[in-house]
């Protein structure tokens, strides 16, 4: 690719990140016909073959593993193996991928249009894509992007046919094969199809597993997941999911390979295709099944401008370097290969924390683009009050400030440097004008223009426009949390003395595990990271006592309002726990129910933030209630919950700044 540098990041206080090149400027230049049809001859591992799809298939049936697990099921069941035999051949039937190179042109001709319609640019570090080259022919490749869009594994594969690499494998859910014809279309180019869930369907995940890891010990192409499982609907990076990578990974405990390399990949949009669709499934409207007629409704967004994208492939990470000290090999030698086994403890915490420094990479090369600091400004003005909004001069002055401090913090921040910061706000403001209204040099969220008939409608209208910018402030959340957690450990301590403080740094932490990327490890190594706003100046630390600056009220100002949302979504969750929640209460029942309380609150104007009516916030509280055992699920009762009614309030009083006693925190963490 020969196309300029678009941007390059040269802050002397950040860690070197790379180059990104724009690869549509090439395509808005040459023919997108020939750009399909060129020759396309990708480097493959150690020079290998790709397969056939029948091949693989053959392969995986002929497994000892798949042998093992068959037998052991016709034992369990009494059934003939012929018929389990049959089973497995029609579930990898089902599930495997049938890739064709003229699909996949198909797909590149197709996506070149589209992409040119849609974006402006879509930006890649190919400093990325020359170590990805490099490591293809090395070992076994598990590419790992971030999952925002439901555009991404399409990104990916068109990229890495752009750039001449080996197309990968895609783990895809079961609802895109439904699509009639796109469906068959997607397992053309690369995609094969697995349930969402498999329950205690044995020989489903035998099946599974062997395919993918015939793939994988074979080269035949790279695998490629998502970690974190679905799309996430606010743009923060959810709890990983640790199946594949456990199933990746076992070729290497095993010694089957010698490594495998795992390649986190940062896909940014500056504005996200299904940005109101997220919005209306957290306010409990249902997800739109995946069909071939709602994708052809949805053409529509052809006529949208969705600005930039900007793709990250990380620095690929041997699995050998990350087992090295902390895996012991040996013990997979004590049964033959083929034999499944659960892992052991040390096994699933090794993948466990693997898996967060993963997710903690796609986060920290993450592009944000000044929208997502004006939403954040935007939000926190909402909220203070200022029913006209804020003038355009004056959100200009803070989204420089907030600029600046976030590249202290470290952020990849794509902010025009040539360009005034007026016109880079302006343009901002522009590209998302279904959410902001400028009226009169004053700017605000735009909650006025809907036709709403009860004041519920008109809430819920109004909620929509208020997650949609949630959503891309959240982008920005994993810059800001760490130093947020202290600025509001700060706030909430009953004094300035710093074990005051680490007591309800420790709690909100411990609080907020489910809702964030907050990686396993000691509270006081992670509490003492933190002092980044000790070297911006917020803050003074001595012997004893942790110390705001004068010149650090309006930093902490910003950061506490960050997680302000977040606290007042656990308390009102606590409060209906314990006011409303009845004995009968199921797991089932308590979106619904929670959502109709917290409404009725917002009506009546005791709650200040609309966005605690996100069902993601509200599955989240739940989870760390039952985790920190405030609540229980009895089993056998379809899920019924059971509150403890003194612990919930106390947690509600704690995240409010009512600090119990240091005992007491610290016999609930």
């Amino acid at each position: 690719m020969a196309s300029k540098a678009v941007y390059s990041q040269r802050d002397p206080m950040l860690k070197k990140r790379d180059d990104f090149e724009d690869i549509l400027e090439e395509r808005r230049n040459s023919s997108d016909l020939r750009y399909a049809l060129r020759c396309y001859a990708p480097v493959v591992y150690k020079g290998l073959c790709p397969s056939k799809a029948g091949t693989l298939k053959s392969m995986v049936l002929q497994s000892d593993q798949l042998h093992y697990v068959i037998h052991q099921v016709c034992r369990e069941t009494g059934r003939a193996v012929d018929d389990v035999q049959e089973e497995a051949s029609s579930i990898l039937e089902e599930m495997a991928h049938r890739l064709q190179l003229s699909t996949v042109r198909f797909f590149a001709f197709t996506l070149s249009k589209v992409f040119k319609t849609l974006f402006r640019s879509i930006c890649v570090n190919e400093e990325g894509i020359q170590r990805l080259q490099q490591v293809i022919q090395e070992h076994p490749v598990v590419l790992l992007p971030s999952h925002r869009s439901y555009m991404d594994f399409l990104l990916m594969s068109y990229l890495l046919y752009t750039y001449d690499l080996a197309l990968p494998v895609i783990a895809a859910g079961m609802d895109f094969m439904g699509m009639k014809f796109v469906g068959e279309m997607l397992r053309m180019s690369g995609a094969f199809f697995i349930r969402r869930s498999f329950g205690g369907d044995k020989l489903y995940w035998a099946v599974f597993s062997e395919y993918v890891k015939t793939m994988l010990k074979n080269g035949f192409a790279p695998v490629e997941f998502f970690l974190e499982g679905t799309r996430s609907r606010t743009s923060k990076s959810l709890t990983p999911k640790l199946g594949l990578l456990n199933i990746v990974m076992d070729p290497f405990f095993k010694g089957e390979v010698f490594d495998v390399s795992l390649v986190p990949v940062s896909i940014s949009y500056e504005r996200i295709l299904e940005e109101s669709l997220y919005a209306r499934e957290l306010l409990g409207v249902p997800k739109p099944k995946e069909s071939t007629s709602g994708l052809i409704k949805a053409r529509k967004v052809l006529s949208e401008d969705y600005g930039s994208i900007h793709v990250y492939f990380g620095q690929p990470v041997s699995v050998r370097s990350l087992a090295e000290g902390r895996v012991n090999r040996c013990q997979f030698n004590l049964i033959p290969r083929h034999i499944p086994k659960k892992p052991s403890e040390d096994i699933h915490s090794f993948v466990n924390d693997s898996a967060y420094r993963l997710v903690r990479a796609q986060e920290e090369n993450m592009v944000l683009k000044p929208w997502v600091l004006l939403a954040s400004l935007l939000l926190q003005n909402q909220v203070s009050g200022q029913k006209r909004g804020i003038a355009l001069d004056e959100l200009t002055e803070q989204a420089v400030w907030l600029r600046d401090l976030s590249r202290q913090y470290g952020a990849f921040l794509h902010w025009p440097e040539h360009t005034p910061p007026s016109e880079v706000v302006s343009s901002s403001l522009s590209l998302h004008r279904g959410l902001v209204r400028i009226s009169e040099g004053r700017v605000q969220l735009a909650l006025g223009q809907s036709y709403a008939v009860t004041p519920e409608e008109e809430l819920l209208s109004q909620a929509v426009i208020i997650l949609s910018c949630a959503s891309y402030r959240n982008q920005a959340l994993h810059v800001f949390l760490r130093p947020a957690l202290l600025a509001s450990a700060i706030h909430t301590a009953s004094s300035n003395k710093k074990q005051e403080v680490f007591n309800s740094f420790s709690f909100l932490r411990n609080m907020f595990s489910n809702e964030f990327i907050l990686c396993p490890g000691t509270y006081c190594m992670l509490f003492t990271s933190h002092w980044c706003c000790v070297s911006t100046g917020a803050l003074q630390v001595t012997q004893q006592e942790v110390l705001v600056t004068e010149r650090g009220h309006r930093t902490l100002v910003f950061l506490t309002s960050m997680l302000d949302p977040f606290l007042q979504g656990y308390q009102v969750v606590c409060r209906f726990l314990c006011e409303e929640a009845t004995e009968a209460l199921t797991e089932k029942q308590f979106i619904p129910a929670v959502r109709k309380f917290i409404i009725k609150h917002l009506l009546a104007g005791r709650l200040r933030y609309t966005e605690v009516l996100s069902s993601d916030l509200q599955k989240n509280s739940l989870a760390a209630l039952l985790r920190l055992g405030a609540v229980r699920k009895i089993k056998g009762y379809q899920g019924t919950l059971k509150v403890n009614t003194v612990m919930v309030n106390s947690l509600e009083d704690t995240l409010g700044g009512k600090l119990p006693t240091q005992k007491a925190v610290i016999a609930r963490l």
